[in-house]
């Protein structure tokens, strides 16, 4: 298969990929699985090796919904070198293309009905322009999906020339809580176990877009973003709004945090000249359920956090240093305030009685461990954990956050306070710093694929996949760092686990080599063709042989 017949191929697979609707959390995920396992089975090479070409159910998945796995084994030697290769076959909803939702899925006839519509400087001068397809999925990531099982399938061709191994996972649920890549890992464990496969390193082809407005860049990421979420159980004091200074506004507290925090570089990683996005707000409420002229006791919220090198201790260190400044600061205005209303209203000044207190859920849990018993405690938490795991209505942030009101509900000690703690999901960073012989060999083969391009190529290598991916469960920190992200988050081992010991093992390094294009999760989704369906291709086949040597 040439170049010019591997792009038709990629475009072709591209189609009738995105055709196949598969919305994350909907059957239409095992739809889209079956149809890569059928056009997999179709291939000549598992014809004739079915053993090596299959499904893999997510674990306790009430859908029923399974990746796919396929195996290439080369045959010019008996390398046991290996590389793995991931694409996710789901997407997010169509709901955003309003009238044209039936046509989200249809490339061709979407095109011609944005015409009718008033778009973007961008995005009309690319839908006019013949040189861009648009649809659901079709960047994120059908056309990725399309490019390796292209790849796979030339290589399939002439496998006697191939040295070395290659395993594909087409994984789903990716945007959703990654049930998939997580069911595929200890899988791949397994494979490394049994059929004795040297791992070399992970490559993914998931979307590139432009960083900023006018840049003409296309991007090569070795390695990956992580991200947690610190959490703020703030606990303040009640009072009659007939005299708010006798209560304590855990609005108030969480309003500080947020300004503290909020969109503050000084929480950025810096790795290698990379700076990481800064933290952002993604939930904020008081958990008042009925109205009533008595302030708030309690509120929660909580942070996506972006991490380059900050591993869970050293992010929970920050937080907790972070929530006191804040919670410090409003006991400081509130004086100021207080002092200036009673000037006002002539009446006697005294300071008010509040005072910063922060702590991390491992050591509120451990306080009423003290004073209940470990048995008492873990009592009330199984049954509690037993009732909601009944509810599918309750999702793994409202688990934890109900598991600190609990053990909080519990202690002994009733002054305001916040607990610092972690919501899931967590995504491990990946950074790759060429300290070890595997980040080396990925790192020049990637450099060699570019070089390869030519000089007048804008291809640029850059660290850290700048969106959560998948690449993050390759590999994980050593136990005495995850210990903190394990003991401060409550819904940790019930409600969502991670095989940990796993992605352990793998430890590899990643890159992300994926197709260009604009407006990921936007109506205007789309792929640029000539680069999309050519020059990423090309990097992704020679980085893959050159990973293989």
């Amino acid at each position: 298969m040439g170049k010019a017949a591997l792009s038709d191929r990629i475009e072709q697979l591209t189609l009738e990929l995105v055709a196949c609707r598969s919305v994350v959390g909907t059957a239409d995920e095992i739809a889209m699985s079956e149809l890569v396992f059928r056009l997999l089975s179709d291939i000549p090479y598992w014809k004739q090796h079915p053993e090596l070409l299959t499904k893999q159910p997510f674990k306790n998945d009430p859908l029923g919904r399974f990746s796919v796995i396929a195996r290439l084994e080369g045959e010019k030697d008996n390398s046991r070198k290996t590389v793995i290769t991931i694409g996710h076959t789901d997407t997010v909803g169509i709901s955003d293309y309003g009238d044209f939702k039936d046509l989200a899925t249809k490339p061709e006839a979407l095109i011609e009905a944005l015409k009718s519509v008033t778009l973007s400087g961008d995005a009309k001068r690319e839908l006019d322009s013949g040189s861009w397809l648009f649809g659901r999925g079709i960047l994120d990531m059908k056309c990725g999906l399309a490019i390796l099982m292209s790849i796979l399938e030339q290589l399939s061709e002439d496998i006697a020339s191939l040295s070395g191994n290659i395993v594909f996972a087409a994984v789903g649920d990716e945007e959703g809580n990654s049930g998939g890549m997580l069911s595929v890992v200890p899988e791949l464990v397994r494979l490394q176990e049994d059929m004795g496969y040297e791992y070399l390193a992970v490559v993914d082809t998931d979307y590139m877009s432009p960083r900023y407005e006018g840049d003409e860049d296309r991007y090569v990421y070795i390695g990956t973003v992580g991200k947690l979420m610190p959490s703020f159980y703030v606990v303040g004091k009640e009072t009659h709004v007939g005299d708010p200074f006798k209560g304590l506004d855990p609005n108030h507290i969480a309003g500080a945090i947020i300004q503290k925090i909020n969109k503050n570089v000084a929480f950025s990683d810096v790795a290698d000249g990379e700076v990481s996005l800064p933290p952002i707000t993604l939930q904020q409420r008081d958990l008042k359920e009925e109205y009533s002229v008595q302030i708030a006791r309690t509120a929660n919220l909580y942070f996506n956090y972006a991490t380059h090198k900050s591993t869970p201790d050293e992010v929970m260190s920050k937080m907790i240093r972070a929530a006191h400044e804040a919670f410090s600061d409003v006991v400081n205005v509130l004086n100021e305030r207080y002092d200036i209303y009673c000037k006002a209203s002539r009446t006697v000044h005294s300071l008010l009685p509040w005072r910063a207190r922060v702590i991390s859920y491992q050591a509120l849990y451990e306080a009423v461990k003290e004073e209940r018993g470990e048995a008492v405690l873990e009592a009330h938490l199984d049954a509690l954990k037993a009732d909601m795991l009944k509810d599918t209505s309750i999702d793994e942030r409202l688990f934890g956050q109900r598991i600190v009101e609990a053990v909080h509900s519990l202690w002994s000690f009733k002054e305001p306070i916040v607990i610092v703690y972690f919501s899931p999901p967590y995504y491990p960073h990946n950074f790759v710093k060429g300290n070890w012989a595997k980040d080396l060999r990925l790192l020049e083969a990637v450099e060699n694929a570019i070089r390869g391009q030519g000089s007048d190529s804008k291809v640029v290598s850059r660290k850290f996949y700048p969106y959560i991916s998948d690449l993050s469960f390759v590999s994980a920190p050593s136990n005495e760092r995850i210990v903190a992200l394990q003991n401060n988050m409550p819904a940790y081992g019930s409600r969502y686990v991670l095989p940990i010991e796993e992605m352990q093992k793998l430890s590899l390094p990643v890159v992300n080599i994926g197709p260009y294009g604009k407006d990921a999760h936007q109506f205007t989704e789309r792929i640029e063709k000539h680069y999309s369906f050519n020059v990423a291709p090309q990097l992704v086949y020679e980085t893959l042989l050159g990973i293989l040597g």
